[in-house]
């Protein structure tokens, strides 16, 4: 059985790996050795690593994240203003990134891009943030405003989910996450800008409740009969669904029934990247909402699955393999990216949280 004190260990190394590789700017790199992500920061991963230092009360670390987040976003005012004024004939290829490299650009490789969740995502983390520490918002509010307003344009869009995949639906863990920024956004607008904020935020919820429900759960996009091990985020943290209604109940269930194994959560039932393994962020997200359910022990659980996935040197990866959904998918992947990304900064920042939430941080 896991100790109090090594769960402290791990955090303490969580903490050493995320601000170990902090870019001097300020971006928390993806993963800093795996081939596909390394050079890049993204905004989803980046909100919630954030979060996590935060919990661990590393405000200036935290701070320098979202400073970054925010010129980045500040300069995208022009890019942001053009396509809002282009509305529905904006084209998807001329949308800001969801990955941007460490000084703000592109980068010069294809990626699947057109990604809204990570947008949301950040405004959550950098309100929850301010909060937690009695920060004055009004120093990102640039960046926040930039964001506030590519959301309120292009949130009912479909575009790529978490996981960069199906364009071509509206995803309920992006209107989660959409709905989540946008909420937390409004304790730092005023006048339309508030308005927009609200009246979109509003409207994804009632999309949602209307479309993104089966048999009394939240479903992967708008239509599917799936679930995705992403979708608890749409209870906590995005408060998308009520905490304890029905619905929330009900969807961590199913994702517990058709995604849990032992402790690890599987993406989706379909995953093929690397044979479909057991992902920590979703483990950590799931324990995270058992925890505000009132069921601490199925979140020390998952807390504990996490610790025993670290390596040795206490870097914790993406996934693992030990219970594979497509084992003959695997190496593809290997062969084309290589080893699994590990460290990832994502894993690190929702081991982070989830130990704060069961209170073994300190």
């Amino acid at each position: 059985m896991t100790t109090v004190a090594q769960y402290q260990a791990l955090a303490a190394r969580s903490h050493a790996v995320i601000t170990a590789h902090q870019h001097p700017g300020g971006a928390y790199p993806a993963a800093p050795t795996f081939s596909a992500y390394r050079g890049y920061a993204w905004l989803r991963d980046g909100g919630f690593t954030a979060e996590g230092v935060s919990r661990f009360g590393d405000v200036a670390s935290a701070n320098r994240f979202h400073d970054w987040v925010s010129r980045v976003l500040a300069d995208r005012r022009a890019q942001v203003d053009r396509l809002r004024s282009a509305g529905a004939a904006a084209p998807v290829e001329q949308m800001p990134p969801t990955r941007f490299t460490f000084d703000g650009h592109d980068g010069a490789d294809p990626w699947w891009n057109f990604q809204t969740d990570g947008y949301g995502t950040w405004l959550w983390s950098v309100v929850t943030h301010a909060r937690r520490h009695g920060l004055d918002p009004a120093r990102w509010l640039p960046g926040i405003e930039v964001a506030v307003d590519f959301l309120t344009a292009f949130w009912d869009r479909p575009c790529y989910d978490w996981w960069e995949e199906h364009v071509e639906h509206r995803h309920v863990s992006t209107l989660g996450a959409i709905h989540g920024g946008l909420r937390a956004a409004l304790s730092v607008l005023d006048g339309s800008r508030a308005s927009a904020a609200a009246a979109a935020a509003d409207a994804a919820r009632q999309l949602v409740l209307t479309e993104g429900t089966r048999d009394g759960h939240l479903v992967k996009w708008l239509g599917s009969p799936a679930v995705d091990g992403s979708l608890p985020a749409c209870v906590v943290p995005f408060g998308l669904v009520d905490a304890g209604s029905p619905v929330a109940a009900a969807t961590l269930a199913k994702v517990a029934a058709d995604l849990d194994a032992d402790g690890g959560v599987h993406r989706f039932t379909a995953d093929v990247f690397y044979g479909g393994g057991q992902w920590l962020l979703l483990s950590a997200l799931l324990g995270w909402n058992l925890a505000r359910a009132g069921d601490p022990a199925g979140a020390r659980r998952h807390l504990s699955w996490i610790a025993d996935q670290a390596t040795a040197d206490g870097e914790l990866p993406e996934q693992v393999p030990h219970h594979l959904l497509h084992p003959a998918s695997r190496p593809e992947w290997l062969d084309r990216w290589g080893p699994v990304a590990t460290p990832l900064l994502w894993s690190h920042g929702m081991y982070l949280i989830l130990a704060d939430e069961l209170g073994v941080l300190a």
